[in-house]
């Protein structure tokens, strides 16, 4: 399964539990299709590069989150349809990171001392 990592701005509430129930719902969707989810990653509240409109509704600060998982192309599918879907999701995108896990994974580099 390819490797992806979903960077989302959410829209700021003041109680925490509408990230937490977006987080959940993205978590849940990829675990029930076979997927595995890797790292989950706050960001915090920050302003907005700029004004932006979602479901009819100006935002000048977002809750950024990424999540780190694997999953089939399908899956991605059924994800990207609920963040379109869900209001509370101001921008997202999915980035395919590798193939697998081991594609990314850093190759211990050769070390050298130096003498002088």
């Amino acid at each position: 399964m390819p490797f992806y990592q979903l960077v989302c701005i959410a829209a700021h509430y003041t109680e925490y539990r509408h990230i937490k129930d977006l987080v959940t719902r993205a978590a849940t969707h990829i675990l029930d299709n076979g997927g595995v989810v890797r790292k989950l990653n706050s960001w915090g509240t920050q302003t907005l590069p700029q004004r932006m409109r979602r479901a009819k509704e100006y935002h000048s600060i977002g809750d950024y989150w990424t999540m780190q998982f694997d999953a089939s192309p399908s899956t991605l599918r059924g994800l990207n349809s609920i963040m379109r879907h869900d209001p509370r999701v101001i921008r997202w995108t999915a980035l395919k990171v590798g193939e697998k896990v081991d594609d990314i994974l850093a190759v211990e580099q050769k070390t050298r001392e130096r003498y002088e």
